[in-house]
């Protein structure tokens, strides 16, 4: 329902497309201009193409495509863990030349250390990234008071002292948040988080991720199969091409926050799940053509 609008019980909707290309310059926290990558040499595959992508300070992007078309690729690309092939990669106006102390990550398997209880796992970052791990020591208290405000915000407080394997999986996914947040990173990357959990779950933890990016703004970039997921959570979700991926369109969600379970539910929400689901179609239609 592109450049339409809907309106229910008093809630005003509008759905906008826009150019991948097209940012505002000024306020861009993350740019890839042109970016390829190829694995495997000259003779290897190539993963993405003239990639290219701009998203505000602040702002929530959500990154969806068919299986394969190199989205895991571009956010170890954002995150300086690869190195482009050809093209460039900025954050916060420099350009990317190793990993990023100002990321946080998560992904799908919350990798936690087995023989660290829950309270240790969340500030395993403070004891690796600067400046924290110069401060840590002499400020543990504060820092353990941080870690203990950030568990009690997704529900997990009490649960401090616990092992990994004594939680469930939605549990383990909410301490792997808690970590990649602990330092307070101004660009929050999230590859699959929630993709290993049952669907009450993973919508349960949406709306807590909504409450801590809204209380926090760091930039986020989500990247999710699940066109529901990005739509809940995102300001703006951007569709990839099959592979060598890059960027086809740019929808931005206009949906007013606190999302709830019940805005899933309206017409254009609906609308913008099945326009998405299009996008994803055509796209894998072109691999087989």
């Amino acid at each position: 329902m592109a450049g339409g609008r809907c309106c229910e019980a008093g809630a005003q909707l509008e759905w906008k497309t826009s150019n991948p290309a097209e940012s505002d310059v000024s306020h861009a926290y993350v740019e890839l201009e042109h970016v390829s990558l190829r694995y495997g040499g000259a003779d290897g595959t190539l993963a993405l193409n003239a990639a290219s992508l701009s998203v505000n300070e602040g702002e929530f992007v959500a990154v969806v495509g068919p299986s394969g078309c190199g989205k895991s690729t571009l956010m170890r690309l954002v995150t300086g863990l690869w190195q482009p092939s050809a093209g460039q990669v900025f954050v916060a106006g420099n350009a990317v030349s190793g990993p990023l102390s100002i990321a946080g990550m998560a992904f799908q398997n919350p990798t936690l250390l087995p023989w660290r209880n829950v309270l240790d796992n969340v500030m395993l970052p403070l004891e690796i990234v600067r400046p924290h791990r110069r401060r840590l020591r002499r400020e543990r208290a504060e820092y353990e008071a941080r870690a203990k405000a950030l568990l009690a915000l997704v529900g997990l407080g009490g649960f401090e002292a616990r092992f990994p394997w004594q939680l469930s999986g939605g549990m383990q996914q909410r301490v792997s948040l808690c970590r990649a947040l602990i330092h307070e990173p101004r660009l929050l990357m999230l590859d699959e988080p929630f993709g290993a959990l049952d669907i009450f779950t993973r919508e349960e933890l949406w709306a807590i991720l909504q409450e801590v990016w809204m209380a926090r703004r760091p930039t986020v970039i989500l990247v999710t199969h699940d066109l529901r997921e990005a739509a809940f959570l995102a300001d703006r979700v951007c569709v990839m091409s099959a592979r060598p991926g890059r960027i086809l369109i740019s929808r931005s969600v206009d949906l007013p926050r606190p999302r709830t379970l019940e805005s899933t539910y309206l017409p254009a929400f609906t609308a913008l799940t099945h326009d998405l689901r299009t996008y994803i179609s055509e796209a894998r239609e072109q691999v087989h053509a």
